[in-house]
């Protein structure tokens, strides 16, 4: 079985998209897909699905939507080979003591292969090799679709989930845009980072590789506006300054400025002697 998460749900088997159409049944697949492998217990689901305030039915309406879901399996699953046992619904959406597994059987899933390129990123960026970090870093961008679960109605778990993901994605991306830094791709950077700022105003790592960019491609008056709207942000939303770090790169793109201004200033019989 084949999972993706990473945009709108889609889960498939045998290359037949195994996807129900009511949107309580989406919700107990997705939370089943993103654990897939593992038993996800009876409370958490209905936790899921009413948020902490179960139908007396609850159960009886779980096991509902669960045989729903092993009618769209069984329509997906490929007719027995000769000889060998028929591969059942029940073997894929496992009952288990207390809870429910899906059972992927060594099918793929978008989730963790993010999870596996990113990984290899950071150590590719932490070995010093920026350009293979870069590569990898976008290979596992390069997944998602959109937000997780984009078509699922979200309860607490899988709300808390797509959060966690949408977190590790942030952070790829920081790394991602750090190591094309470090490779000279800055003005490559400019586009990406203006849709970036404008969508994270409180994010300064993105405004600080921003500011970078635009000062290294002699945009210096740039640089400092994207400064000052970060700070106006921090202060007038947060409450905050923004960092020592933050701060440090102003005054030296302030400092970089005035002294190419000056230096332009000077007449070149002057500069000559």
């Amino acid at each position: 079985m084949d999972i993706e998460i990473l945009g709108s749900l889609l889960v498939s088997e045998g290359g037949i998209p195994v996807m129900p159409t009511a949107p309580k049944v989406r919700q107990v697949l997705a939370i089943l897909a993103f654990f897939a492998g593992q038993v996800v217990p009876i409370a958490v689901l209905t936790d899921e699905l009413w948020a902490g305030r179960p139908p007396r039915s609850a159960r009886t309406t779980l096991q509902t939507y669960v045989l729903q879901l092993r009618e769209l399996i069984t329509v997906a699953l490929p007719a027995p080979g000769r000889g060998k046992r028929a591969l059942t619904a029940k073997d894929i959406l496992v009952t288990c003591p207390g809870g429910y597994l899906l059972n992927t059987r060594g099918g793929t899933s978008d989730v963790r292969e993010f999870e596996r390129l990113a990984g290899l990123g950071y150590r590719a960026v932490g070995d010093g090799d920026h350009a293979e970090g870069a590569r990898l870093l976008g290979a596992s961008l390069a997944l998602w679709r959109g937000a997780p679960f984009a078509d699922v109605q979200l309860g607490k778990q899988l709300e808390m989930e797509a959060a966690r993901l949408e977190e590790s994605r942030l952070c790829a991306l920081d790394q991602r845009i750090e190591a094309d830094l470090r490779l000279g791709r800055h003005r490559e950077l400019l586009a990406e980072l203006t849709v970036l700022v404008s969508r994270y105003r409180t994010h300064e790592n993105l405004c600080r590789q921003f500011m970078i960019a635009l000062q290294r491609s002699g945009r210096w008056s740039d640089a400092l506006e994207v400064y000052r709207k970060l700070r106006g942000t921090l202060s007038r939303e947060l409450g905050l300054e923004p960092s020592l770090a933050l701060r440090q790169l102003q005054r030296s793109i302030l400092l970089d400025h005035s002294q190419m201004t000056a230096s332009d200033s000077v007449p070149r019989a002057v500069r000559a002697v």
